[in-house]
């Protein structure tokens, strides 16, 4: 029978990015429903899940890399259907002779290679489900990157600003002091440029809060970064434990979607270089009812056999081309699942070292810092410590902080990584295994 056509959403998408794949089904409704989606989770502060729901229901390049899995599913259907056969009429006249010939055409070898046609086209139509699967988690993967520099971006804004309006303050009381001549210039020079410092950085800030909200509006599929853009104040802190290196290592390799598809292409060009074999010699049969009516005559009937002769082209190229095409898609596939690994253990490597800087950040450093400051404040209130000591431990203070941001931030885009990394990253084989699934099935050496 013909396989029918579904508009379902590829398993492998709702294992990998878990229950914001219900989004995909809402992109394919109606536009108010679809506006009515994305406007729920607008009204709220965006969370890594939520961005990625609106950026499936919304973001036009995903959505044009989801129609290819359309596209893979209507050559299904069209290898399920046989060739219209071909009507041949003639009408001849001469010398009050009319000579009429009429045939029906029918192309005999689609019809005994169909199955064979069919299996090889079911195979190239789940690889492209698993190529559509990756384009998705890679989409996923971004819109939460770009979340996390955005939230990160926003929060270092934040403190930046009253980093600078303390500097602006510290200027203030070394002038002062400067005029009562209690402060030399040297020190006053070091203040000043701690406040052109702390300008600097908060110019950067600015300038980065507002690219690192653009960026993820892009993704989001929204026109601009406008207030309807809501981000938490701040990242969440990292988990109490990081994950186990073993049980990583594993799941990568049961669920790395350029794994899968390295193997699934070696399968298809397997079974093309089966279907090769059975078509190598018969490329061309037609078969068809004929008859030729002419006139005085009684019209002859009878059959029309047309049969391509393989006189100079034997079909051994095709037959070695697929065979050196399965040899190289066992090679990728080896190739593959090597470097699914090595990436892994470095994306581990990264996400643990990202954790335990940033638990170090949060449990000692900062608390530490906290600690020396409100001494340092006590002393100087006691008359034990000079303002200077207390400005000086102020900007230690703001470093601390500022680097203890870019930790936790630099933890949650390593986790982002691996999680990226055992559902399967965009790699060159990856690209190729695409390519080989949207290719015609003529190329991999059928008929």
């Amino acid at each position: 029978g013909e396989p029918a056509m579904t508009t379902s959403t590829p398993d492998p998408v709702a294992e990998r990015i878990g229950p914001t794949a219900r989004a995909l089904d809402v992109a394919a409704q109606d536009e108010a429903a679809r506006r009515a989606f994305v406007d729920a989770r607008l009204a709220q502060a965006l969370t890594p899940d939520t961005a990625v729901e609106v950026a499936l229901v919304q973001q036009p390049g995903l959505q044009a890399k989801l129609a290819e899995l359309g596209i893979a599913e209507a050559d299904l259907v069209q290898t399920g259907r046989l060739r219209n056969p071909m009507f041949v009429y003639s009408n001849k006249r001469g010398g009050g002779i009319v000579d009429i010939e009429r045939a029906l055409m029918i192309n005999v070898a689609s019809l005994v290679t169909m199955p064979l046609a069919l299996d090889l086209e079911k195979q190239r139509f789940e690889q492209a489900k698993l190529v559509a699967a990756s384009e998705v988690v890679e989409s996923a993967a971004a819109v939460r990157r770009a979340w996390v520099r955005a939230v990160a971006a926003q929060e270092r804004l934040a403190y930046d600003e009253q980093v600078l309006a303390s500097a602006e303050a510290a200027g203030e009381l070394a002038r002062r002091l400067a005029e009562a001549g209690n402060l030399s210039p040297l020190a006053r020079m070091r203040e000043q440029a701690f406040r052109a410092d702390a300008a600097a950085g908060l110019a950067r800030a600015r300038h980065d809060a507002l690219a690192g909200r653009e960026r993820l509006a892009r993704l989001l599929g929204q026109p601009d970064a406008d207030a309807r853009l809501k981000l938490p104040a701040r990242l969440p802190d990292p988990p109490a434990a990081p994950l186990v290196s073993a049980v990583v290592e594993q799941a990568a390799m049961d669920r790395r979607l350029d794994v899968q598809v390295a193997k699934a292409d070696t399968e298809a060009v397997a079974r093309a270089l089966g279907l090769t074999r059975a078509t190598r010699f018969v490329n061309v049969l037609e078969v068809g009812y004929a008859n030729t009516s002419t006139t005085g005559e009684a019209r002859q009937n009878g059959y029309e056999i047309e049969v391509e002769l393989p006189l100079f082209d034997f079909g051994d190229a095709k037959l070695a081309r697929a065979e050196a095409r399965y040899r190289q898609a066992l090679a990728r596939t080896a190739d593959v699942a090597l470097a699914a690994r090595a990436e892994v253990r470095e994306a581990y490597s990264a996400y643990r070292t990202s954790w335990e800087l940033a638990k170090l950040y949060r449990d000692e450093v900062v608390p530490l810092r906290k600690r020396i400051s409100e001494e340092m404040l006590l002393r100087y209130n006691g008359m034990l410590s000079s303002v200077f000591e207390l400005l000086a431990d102020a900007r230690v203070q703001a470093a601390s902080v500022a680097a203890a941001i870019e930790a936790n931030r630099d933890y949650w885009l390593a986790e982002n990584e691996l999680q990226l990394a055992l559902a399967g990253r965009s790699s060159p084989a990856l690209a190729a295994a695409s390519r080989a699934a949207a290719r015609p099935a003529e190329s991999a050496g059928g008929h």
